[in-house]
């Protein structure tokens, strides 16, 4: 008799090959988000300054000069807003504006009221002749010169200690008044120290240059910024910024004047939104939302290649700009407008100062071209035609009139 053979039962678990092949697409995602965490990390623990930033050590920074400020007893407060800057002023104070230029005429009349009210000192750099007319009414600037080793031929104390410095870039002249004129330029002052009320004063500088950590151990740079910007035992370092909210919000009159608000209900204290969320949590918001993204990717299907389709209708260039115009709007996309804006802009200017078309886009190529037919400085420049993508629609429509306002004083100079 033959016993019959129960057949083995046959294994449902899944092979190694199996188990790769499922966990496959959330282990690469899951690397990717790991790489993505370190990358934003490490984006996070570096800083980047513009030039004459007394934080900056790059070559156009300033933090060499901040430095030696601080080890002879001088502090020195950043000021990245208007407001800040008017506050802190005082009779023991010095103000030094990096960009006057960049500031709107409701700016610059309030900064004029406030400094002139300090009896402090206030110095602004390279500001052009519409800056002059608000900041220091009286003075007038002259064209813009090249900058280099001037003996300083005044009695200005600090200009005579600090002997030959780099100066020039913008001149300037008070006519009728008693002002000193330093560091001459074809016989044009590029320093002017006007006198104001009680023991105040306005310093003009023609160039920003001696100010930068590549410049400030040649000549008696050091020593010329030592004594200006140290004369007082406080130095507010204000970096005028497009971004600033006094620059498009309506808090004053065109002619400067106030509003008749008081400074507590102007200050601003209202927290926002976001500043009560602990930071943790955006940070896990970001990695879900990344996480959604590469799943979304991941499990995406293509529908085949684009195919091009010849309009029926021509379109007017004009309905064609309001179009994307529009679109960019509806979409938030202030990045590629002001991009796009900076990218025409570039362009244009390049054929004005002769610089080719390749190199109309490289910042060390087109910036000084452009700095020897206009009163605006480098730093000025940099911010205009490379700079961040501005904050609101207020903050892109002032970089729209300041870049058609640069391209006006090229195409005349």
């Amino acid at each position: 008799m033959t016993t019959a053979t129960a057949p083995s039962p046959t294994s449902t678990a899944p092979t190694p090959h199996q188990v790769w092949k499922r966990a496959r697409g959330l282990l690469i995602a899951l690397l990717i988000l790991v790489i993505a965490g370190i990358t934003f990390a490490a984006v996070r623990s570096g800083t980047n300054y513009g030039h004459l930033d007394p934080r900056s050590p790059d070559p156009k920074g300033s933090r060499a000069a901040a430095e030696l400020l601080k080890d002879r007893g001088v502090s020195v407060t950043v000021a990245t807003t208007l407001d800040e800057a008017t506050a802190a002023v005082g009779p023991d104070t010095t103000l030094l504006v990096t960009g006057p230029n960049l500031l709107t005429p409701s700016q610059q009349h309030r900064l004029h009221e406030a400094t002139t009210a300090s009896t402090g000192r206030t110095l602004l750099i390279a500001p052009g002749p519409t800056a002059v007319s608000r900041l220091a009414p009286g003075v007038r600037a002259e064209p813009h010169h090249p900058v280099s080793a001037i003996p300083p031929s005044c009695a200005l104390p600090a200009a005579r200690g600090a002997g030959t410095a780099d100066m020039g870039g913008i001149r300037y002249t008070a006519p009728g008044s008693t002002a000193t004129a330093c560091y001459p330029s074809d016989g044009t002052p590029s320093l002017l120290v006007r006198k104001e009320r009680g023991d105040g004063d306005t310093v003009l500088l023609g160039s920003p240059d001696f100010l930068h950590n590549e410049r400030l151990d040649q000549q008696g740079n050091a020593s010329l910024a030592l004594q200006l910007l140290g004369s007082r035992a406080h130095l507010v370092w204000y970096l005028p910024s497009l971004t600033d909210p006094s620059a498009t919000s309506d808090d004053g009159s065109p002619d400067g004047t106030d509003d008749g608000r008081t400074g507590e209900e102007t200050s601003g204290d209202e927290s926002d939104f976001l500043d009560l969320i602990p930071s943790g949590w955006l940070w896990g918001t970001l990695q879900l939302a990344l996480a959604a993204v590469l799943a979304a990717i991941w499990r995406s299907r293509r529908l085949g290649p684009l195919v091009t389709e010849r309009l029926p209708v021509s379109i007017r260039a004009s309905e064609s700009a309001e179009g994307r115009a529009g679109l960019y709007r509806k979409a938030n996309a202030r990045d590629r407008a002001a991009a796009s804006l900076r990218a025409a802009a570039r362009t244009r200017i390049a054929r004005l100062t002769g610089v080719t078309a390749r190199e109309a886009h490289t910042s060390h190529v087109l910036l000084p071209a452009v700095a020897a037919r206009t009163t605006t400085t480098d730093g000025e420049l940099s911010i205009l035609l490379f700079g961040p993508a501005p904050a609101d629609d207020a903050a892109l429509v002032l970089l729209a009139d300041h870049l058609d306002a640069l391209e006006r004083e090229v195409r005349t100079s």
